[in-house]
């Protein structure tokens, strides 16, 4: 783990301590495939800065690696998070060393040769303890059956996350975990929550399990596909809870709402999963802001108001949206590489993990040298919001 544990040791390292004027740190993971590794090194970098999450939530990988963080003490979550991604990732080294060797330079055009064959070397043969292609194609099993609804067996993948997560301590620990799914005959939503239920590996891979790939995973009589499918980001989940009072939001997406036009039929597909799944993230967060600033001005009001009008019904309506929270709301968003098309998040190299990984280290490292992201709010709406990619900095509170 030496080669990511030292990356971006050229930054300035940010705060040791949790010393910040926030309650709660929350990690807010999206789904993704592949590029989930990406959400590690943002993981890695808090945890060096002292910033230990109190709520995990996640959909899809983001729900694994959230369970894999959630379901360990904290001194062995990095480990287990590396186990886990050097577990499901390709040596291409060793799957394809003729190639790997003559493309030794790696410039962007082979860098696509090599994540070509990793992806196709996935579709073809899956990966072990992860997925696996079924010996038919799904036309030819028959109706009904499970090998009937997808592509791909994930039945080994249990055994996979029971030993990368101690789920007894994951349903006993401080630490608050949601996993998102969707129930696949009445189409809602549904919020797995540690302080609700008992999470088992079955909750992990359902919010996972994105068809017409993976299988639908049963759960008390019901079944469930990829949250995703309704909401790839969890940030809703922090927004709607009462639980705790000032929070420190760290919301990771892997996919980017902003991109260029696309110049052919790659960058369409490409920029069509973006948008897709990149779930409106900076809009939805716009929404929540104003939100706050009414909830927040209501609070005010009720505040002033004589001591019989607040004893009214009306009063005491408005009391229960009246609420004084303040966020920090923290965009770390990956950016696609010139080299990464249509199957990132299916393309399970190893070298791409550890890029994946590195990018998401060293973005959260420069993020916590903005000494705001750690300062408390102070504006009608009680909510900041930064988003250090790319240079865009923080969200301008009266933008219109």
């Amino acid at each position: 783990m030496e080669n990511i544990v030292n990356m971006g040791a050229t930054h300035k390292r940010a705060p040791s301590a949790r010393d910040i004027p926030f309650e709660c740190v929350a990690l807010l993971l999206q789904g993704g495939g592949a590029l989930g590794a990406y959400q590690a090194g943002v993981y890695q970098a808090l945890s060096e800065a002292g910033l230990e999450p109190d709520w995990v939530a996640g959909i899809s990988i983001g729900a694994i690696n959230a369970a894999i963080i959630a379901g360990n003490a904290p001194q062995n979550r990095l480990k287990k998070l590396r186990e886990f991604w050097e577990f499901i990732t390709i040596d291409e080294f060793a799957l394809f060393p003729t190639a790997v060797k003559c493309f030794a330079t790696r410039n962007d055009i082979q860098r696509q040769a090599i994540n070509f064959m990793s992806a196709a070397h996935t579709l073809i043969s899956g990966i072990p303890g992860f997925f696996k292609p079924r010996p038919l194609i799904p036309w030819l099993e028959p109706n009904g059956s499970m090998p009937a609804t997808s592509f791909y067996d994930l039945s080994g993948f249990k055994s996979t996350l029971e030993q990368m997560i101690d789920f007894d301590r994951l349903n006993n620990d401080d630490i608050r975990l949601n996993v998102g799914a969707v129930n696949v005959k009445t189409g809602n939503f549904t919020d797995f929550d540690n302080k609700l239920m008992k999470i088992t590996p079955e909750h992990i891979m359902a919010s996972g399990a994105l068809p017409p790939g993976f299988p639908a995973v049963e759960i008390e009589g019901e079944y469930y596909w990829d949250g995703g499918l309704i909401s790839n980001t969890p940030l809703q989940w922090v927004v709607e809870d009462k639980s705790y009072e000032d929070s420190l939001v760290f919301q990771v997406d892997l996919w980017s709402a902003d991109g260029e036009f696309p110049q052919n039929m790659a960058d369409v597909l490409t920029r069509q999963k973006d948008v897709q799944f990149s779930s409106r993230t900076r809009a939805n967060t716009s929404r929540f802001k104003q939100q706050r600033k009414l909830y927040h001005n209501i609070a005010k009001l009720i505040e002033k108001l004589p001591d019989d009008l607040k004893r009214s019904p009306e009063a005491k309506l408005l009391s229960e949206a009246a609420d004084t929270k303040v966020y920090n709301i923290v965009h770390l968003i990956y950016h696609n590489k010139n080299y990464e098309g249509y199957s990132k998040d299916f393309e399970f190299s190893r070298l791409s993990m550890e890029a994946h990984w590195q990018s998401g280290y060293n973005d959260t490292l420069k993020t916590l040298e903005h000494k705001k992201v750690l300062e408390r709010p102070h504006n009608s709406e009680g909510i900041a919001i930064f988003d250090y990619s790319r240079g865009k900095g923080e969200e301008p509170i009266d933008k219109k």
